[in-house]
């Protein structure tokens, strides 16, 4: 392409929709996801620095079309939307959606782990002498309780997600993948919690645990049919602190 056309195709970009706060905890997760599911994809971004104004668009443009992905799964359900479909809903090209996502399955992935991604960060800044248990509940709950109107709209896409989900198991193995990974990054900031002391099996067993309760819990709100609660008793943080309680009963750790 010429310097002519690009110049053409930059002003054809089209205007995302993401608001700012969203692009940050998904820009760690656009890469970590991307190098795993692409060995070929190599991210220039470190911890170090702030990531780049490209960084942010190319973070924003997939929050975009997971979006887009997620409604139509949730509208028409996922045989009858196509990439194509996606691609026009969250208003970019079909080849910016493949130079991201390899199916219309995976373009799902993003948002479903922003809330992970949230959670954990919520648990890392947990006060110093805070007991693990208590830590944990109070990060799940706050990670499933809407905060406002946008947050508990976007757990109600979650829920219609995963009521799609049922009939696809491509779209259920990226949910499970989702968690798998979050499961991993979550034993790195138990570990943390726990100090250099800590069993490493409890920690182990500790994020599985966690990560099932949250997994468990959403999964058994999304299934029946009218509208379920979103705060209070049956809500997900509800049924996610009572997962919880009952799957770490036994671990050491957790009762110090």
């Amino acid at each position: 392409m010429g310097a002519a056309s690009r110049c053409r195709a930059s002003l054809l970009e089209p205007c995302h929709r993401t608001p700012r706060w969203h692009v940050l905890p998904l820009l760690h997760f656009a890469h970590v996801w991307q190098a795993r599911a692409y060995p070929g994809w190599v991210s220039d971004t470190t911890p170090s620095r702030a990531p780049s104004l490209t960084e942010r668009r190319k973070a924003a443009t997939q929050l975009d079309i997971a979006r887009a992905a997620v409604e139509l799964f949730t509208e028409r359900g996922p045989d009858d939307t196509t990439a194509e479909d996606i691609a026009l809903r969250a208003g970019v090209a079909l080849r910016t959606f493949y130079r991201y996502f390899r199916s219309k399955q995976d373009a799902v992935a993003p948002l479903l782990a922003g809330g992970a991604d949230r959670w954990r960060a919520g648990l890392a800044a947990t006060a110093p002498g805070t007991p693990l248990a208590e830590a944990l509940e109070r990060s799940v709950t706050a990670s499933l309780t809407p905060a406002d109107a946008e947050a508990e709209e976007e757990l109600r896409r979650t829920r219609g997600l995963l009521r799609a989900a049922t009939g696809d198991p491509a779209l259920r193995a990226v949910w499970y993948r989702v968690n798998q990974e979050s499961e991993e990054r979550l034993r790195e900031v138990l570990a943390g919690l726990a100090g250099p002391d800590a069993d490493p099996l409890g920690v182990r067993l500790a994020a599985a645990a966690a990560t099932d309760a949250i997994r468990i819990a959403l999964e058994g709100w999304a299934e029946p049919d009218g509208e379920p609660p979103v705060r209070g008793e049956g809500s997900p943080a509800s049924l996610a602190v009572r997962c919880l309680r009952e799957l770490t009963g036994g671990i050491a750790m957790l009762k110090e």
